[in-house]
């Protein structure tokens, strides 16, 4: 059976709004945060990356639906990456510069390149795609996405999509669009049908993923309303606070240490002993930290599931005990819950001797530390070596 090039768009560009459309439309009745919103936005690139190639495939010749169709894909890829990184609770400024910059040059590529046919800018779009494709397989297979075997489904789609645009480019290189091997294996056709199965992989896989955190959003926002006496901040406002202390902190060689504290298995508990208990483990949790640090510390939000503090400290050994204290806290404060349901807790420590005063590599170092600690069977404080 031989398809047409018009019907195979048509075909995909329905597959993909439709899934967009549903994908989106769920987002707006959960209210979704975070991941789901930037998720939304590359579904909508990706419904116009469908329409833009089928006014290509009825307008021969014409470069701007190309230019746009290319971008549109590169941003639709590259926002699955970002909101991938959301999810995982990793920095969006510089990644979100990078994304953006590709999706001009896609857009652009096509103008310039020295092509004038369908394939004008092809080489850049399949270079942005390998990337971020790449990029997003190798992100859910660390931080909170790789406790979940959902997101190694999404690692699959992705580290597909980077290989099959891989070897496109290398059979567009060598053999070149017209030929047979390109046309019969890496063509439009082939191509479309691969875009429909991963589009429709790929929209339920980041509803699973969005369906699992919507538990950790009511408890967090639950506790929010206790936030302004707990004296807990945002993550950007404690960055800033932490910021001015290291600033004051350098020139004087003063001793900062940044931990993270962590509950790893909250949503576990909320489908084991019920939203209740996992409510009452957040608000202890979170009213715990604040009571077991020192008076003079900063605290600040981390995710749904994690705290920050900053604090000046005398020295690493001082710094240690002010974390242990808070982990020996923790543990009895939650050992009171009803049920008696003892969360997986993780507290890591980075101190600026070994990692130095910028606030970004402090909660980095800090993050993973507690992370490891949460997931280590000999201890549950971790200090960090440094980067």
């Amino acid at each position: 059976m031989t398809l047409d090039l018009y019907s195979v768009t048509v075909v995909a560009a329905l597959v993909v709004n439709t899934s967009g459309v549903l994908f989106i439309v769920e987002t707006i009745i959960r209210r979704d945060e975070g991941a789901g919103r930037i998720w939304s936005i590359a579904f909508l690139a990706a419904m116009l990356t469908t329409i833009a190639y089928v006014l290509w495939s009825q307008m021969p010749g014409v470069q701007w639906p190309i230019a746009v169709g290319n971008a549109a894909f590169v941003a639709g890829t590259g926002g699955v990456w970002l909101g991938i990184r959301v999810f995982n609770g990793r920095r969006m400024a510089a990644a979100s510069v990078i994304v953006g910059l590709a999706v001009v040059a896609a857009a652009v590529a096509v103008f310039v390149d020295p092509r004038t046919d369908d394939w004008a800018g092809a080489m850049w779009m399949f270079v942005a795609l390998i990337a971020f494709a790449g990029l997003g397989a190798a992100e859910c297979l660390r931080g909170a996405l790789l406790q979940s075997r959902t997101a190694w489904v999404l690692a699959l789609v992705l580290g597909f999509q980077a290989l099959y645009y891989l070897a496109r480019t290398g059979a567009f290189l060598i053999s070149g669009p017209e030929s047979a091997i390109f046309t019969d294996y890496f063509g439009t056709v082939n191509t479309a049908f691969l875009t429909v199965v991963l589009t429709i992989v790929a929209v339920v896989v980041a509803s699973v993923l969005r369906a699992s955190r919507a538990p950790v959003r009511g408890f967090a926002r639950a506790a929010d309303a206790a936030d302004d006496d707990l004296g807990i901040l945002s993550l950007d406002a404690f960055e800033h606070a932490t910021a001015a202390v290291c600033g004051r902190a350098a020139p004087r060689g003063e001793l900062v240490g940044l931990i993270a504290v962590r509950i790893e298995d909250l949503e576990q508990i909320s489908t084991a002993f019920g939203s209740d208990v996992a409510l009452s483990v957040t608000e202890v949790w979170r009213e715990g930290v604040r009571a077991h640090v020192p008076s003079d510390a900063i605290v600040g939000e981390d995710g749904p599931t994690g705290l920050l503090v900053s604090l000046v400290t005398e020295s690493p050994a001082t710094a240690r005990r002010s974390a242990a204290a808070i982990y020996r806290g923790l543990f009895d404060d939650l050992g009171r819950v009803g049920g008696g349901v003892l969360p997986v807790l993780g507290v890591g420590m980075a101190l600026t001797d070994t990692v130095g005063y910028r606030v970004g590599d402090l909660t980095t170092t800090a993050r993973a530390a507690a992370r490891r600690a949460a997931a280590s069977v000999e201890t549950s404080v971790l200090v960090s070596d440094g980067l």
